[in-house]
């Protein structure tokens, strides 16, 4: 058996998100194992570096899985592409070590979020974007954003109550940028809770049309409680841009 590592974009409108789900077909990693498993005829295991919820995006999501040696990487490659949904796209496939995963040999996730303020709605990117109806101060979420940067316990910005897993993770940097009428918030981190990268956004965004302040993100920290936190922004805004693993030799090997 061989492992690969393939790189994925999705556009995730009409998706219910990364993970397979008994309720659902319509999952990315779903998708992508119904077709690696009708190339071999024997069920393939998927790994992702992390999950993506309903209606995210990604343009460097990417996932690992073992399969029988006899098949080429290029005959999966254009297997997949010839195979998968128009809304799925494999962009790029390299043979790594056996024990190669995907999620627990990530480094770092980088994510952008983009909120569109003009009053011409984009037609071509709209469902890439949230469209916010108002004015926002991007000083004053900046210098919100400088208080989540480090090593910090998240629990008043996870989506899931009942997380009894550790909430602590690092957040390298948080990045907000004024392009004409888009804001474009880059989040890059060690990884993030469920709905973490948009319960920020959402709070950000009420620093910024004025409902909080920027000094607030210590006192929500603190908390440890969500209700405290901003609302959760809508998904739709949400692109997983990239996922680090470190340096690679030519034979997929870390180094």
């Amino acid at each position: 058996m061989k492992n690969y590592l393939i790189k994925i974009q999705y556009d995730g409108t009409r998706y219910k998100g990364w993970q397979v789900q008994k309720s659902t077909k319509d999952t990315i990693q779903g998708k992508i194992e119904h077709v690696l498993s009708t190339l071999c005829n024997a069920p393939v295991e998927v790994i992702g570096s992390g999950r993506t919820d309903a209606g995210v995006h990604a343009r460097g999501q990417c996932a690992n899985f073992h399969i029988d040696e006899k098949y080429t990487k290029e005959e999966i490659f254009t297997w997949l592409n010839k195979h998968l949904p128009s809304d799925i796209a494999v962009t790029s496939i390299e043979e790594v070590k056996p024990r190669f995963h995907c999620r627990y040999n990530a480094i770092s996730k980088t994510y952008v979020y983009t909120i569109h303020t003009g009053i011409v709605h984009d037609v071509f990117r709209h469902r890439y974007m949230y469209e916010y109806d108002g004015k926002l101060d991007t000083a004053k979420m900046q210098e919100a954003a400088k208080h989540l940067e480090g090593m910090h316990d998240f629990k008043s910005f996870c989506g899931n109550k009942k997380m009894k897993k550790s909430t602590v993770r690092t957040v390298y940097s948080i990045d907000v940028q004024k392009q004409s009428d888009n804001i474009v918030i880059t989040y890059t981190g060690d990884g993030f809770l469920q709905n973490m990268i948009r319960i920020i956004t959402g709070t950000l965004i009420e620093i910024g049309d004025g409902r909080r302040q920027p000094g607030s993100i210590e006192k929500i920290l603190e908390s440890k409680n969500r209700e405290n936190a901003g609302y959760t922004a809508p998904a739709c805004g949400l692109t997983l841009e990239k996922v680090e693993y470190g340096k690679m030799d030519g034979n997929g090997q870390e180094g």
